[in-house]
């Protein structure tokens, strides 16, 4: 990465595209003396450049924008670096935004006061495998999708797959899961532990690599979730699993959302222990076959995966076949074949740019609700309702095994009329969520986008025991600052 150098006091506003979701916030002059100071520390990786400083202001998938960017990119290479550029920036006061793969879709990478925003692609190194520990120690900036290459020859993997380009330590930072979190649990059951700088500097570890530990404050978990409000992550422990001996993915389809999130339902009580549940509702089905070229039948649709010995994993899809037959489910098909199998989840995953084939000029508020797997029927159904309601396209996808859905809502973002009601539909389901105790996120994080939605699910008193935390950690309120603790609460 060249230095270039540009006046530091440039720092024009992006709007290309704006909506209403702009987070607002003071920016004061950078010192010239800190810029000195990240020189030194991290020789030319550095950049004051517009054009990346906008890029990394304004996240890729994320409606949310901010009135500033960052002043200064910074990219280190090691913990120590980390360490040094956070050091600096506390003693000046300038806040600091860490930057993993981009992927978040709530704000969590703007930079509202603008500051340094530090980008961690640099430090993407497998430390330490421990294959009969089945663990492995990473840097921050590799990839999920990069990480399983790597664990393949060792027919090991890492369960998790949220959006690709996912880095592992915005992972952490996030508490994602993804499809598989069913089976093998979220982001936050899978992480062993964390090597964490502090507003300060400090370098914090945060637990053994003992499987099991009762060792004082779980501060693994306090980090995993913290979306880089308390520090800066720059090592992380992994439990790793066996890749499975063999797999049949299963689809099938419905007259109705609520009968295929009754079958999901129905299929986790059995005992089953399947590790994809997913419910497509006909409109991403549709966005599915305008995008790839598909004919898959335009209904509700359920996709499974079944994992095991040959034996049980058939055993499995024929239990849930019947479970299916039961519940008005028709079509059942399933594939055992790997390009198959790799082809259609590779569409799954795709679904959110598949949505785009159908609106290529509009953008997406995507929500992501979860609720107790009883209410899951109740809420889709309720949900979809007020969704074939709205004049605007919008689709249902979920991880219906474990009460968590995503809709997509493709809106103009010149037209007034058209945020407004994509922001009422938001609304309607995180309120719909809470009141059938639920979350307002299940995997994506807070961000500037749920802070709104905090009070009401976990009450004052808890966000008050969050800022003390925060305040605590972080005195000069440098780290990531307007991120999930919503401005106005006050201790």
């Amino acid at each position: 990465m060249q230095f270039r150098v540009m006046n530091v006091s440039d720092v024009r506003i992006g709007g290309k595209g704006s909506t209403q979701h702009v987070v607002k916030g003071s920016q004061k002059a950078f010192p010239q003396e800190l810029l000195e100071e990240l020189k030194i520390i991290c020789e030319d990786n550095i950049s004051l450049d517009y054009d990346e400083r906008y890029m990394h202001g304004k996240p890729q998938h994320s409606f949310h924008q901010a009135v500033n960017i960052p002043d200064v990119i910074v990219y280190p290479r090691s913990e120590e670096e980390v360490s040094k550029i956070v050091k600096s920036c506390n003693n000046h006061k300038i806040p600091i935004v860490p930057y993993g793969g981009a992927t978040s879709i709530e704000g969590h990478t703007l930079s509202p006061h603008g500051g340094v925003c530090i980008d961690m692609s640099s430090m993407k190194k497998v430390k330490a495998l421990h294959v009969n520990d089945m663990d492995v120690v990473v840097e921050p900036g590799i990839g999920w999708m990069e990480l399983n290459e790597y664990l393949e020859p060792y027919g090991l993997f890492f369960p998790l797959d949220p959006g690709p380009g996912a880095s592992i330590g915005g992972m952490c930072a996030t508490r994602c899961s993804g499809s598989l979190a069913v089976r093998y649990g979220t982001m936050r059951d899978n992480v062993i532990s964390l090597k964490v700088v502090l507003a300060n500097g400090d370098i914090v570890k945060t637990a053994s690599r003992a499987r099991k530990s009762a060792a004082g404050y779980d501060l693994t978990r306090l980090m995993i979730g913290s979306e880089g409000t308390l520090g800066v992550i720059t090592e992380v422990t992994l439990r790793l699993q066996k890749i499975p001996q063999f797999s049949v993915v299963a689809m099938c389809n419905f007259p109705s959302v609520k009968d295929a999130a009754d079958v999901a339902i129905a299929t986790m009580m059995s005992g089953i222990q399947v590790s994809r549940v997913e419910l497509l509702d006909e409109v991403q089905v549709k966005a599915i076959n305008i995008a790839n070229g598909k004919s898959f039948p335009e209904s509700p649709t359920l996709m499974f995966e079944f994992i095991g010995t040959e034996a049980y994993a058939r055993e499995q899809t024929q239990i849930v076949r019947k479970i299916v037959s039961e519940h008005n489910g028709s079509d059942f098909v399933f594939a055992e074949e790997p390009e198959a199998k790799k082809e259609l989840w590779k569409v799954r995953k795709e679904a959110l740019w598949a949505c785009f084939a159908m609106e290529p000029n509009k953008e997406a508020m995507i929500s992501d609700v979860c609720v107790p797997l009883s209410r899951l029927a109740d809420l889709i159904s309720k949900s979809k309702r007020e969704l074939d309601a709205s004049p605007l396209v919008c689709t249902v996808i979920a991880h219906a095994g474990d009460g968590n859905f995503h809709t997509v809502i493709l809106f103009d973002p010149t037209k007034e009329e058209e945020q407004q009601e994509a922001e009422r539909l938001n609304n309607f389901m995180v309120h719909a969520a809470l009141l059938l105790e639920g979350t307002c996120t299940g995997e994506h994080g807070v961000g500037t986008g749920k802070m709104k939605y905090l009070e009401k699910e976990l009450g004052v008193e808890a966000l008050r025991t969050m800022k003390k935390i925060k305040s605590v950690l972080d005195p000069n309120n440098i780290m990531n600052p307007g991120k999930l603790i919503p401005p106005h609460v006050c201790l």
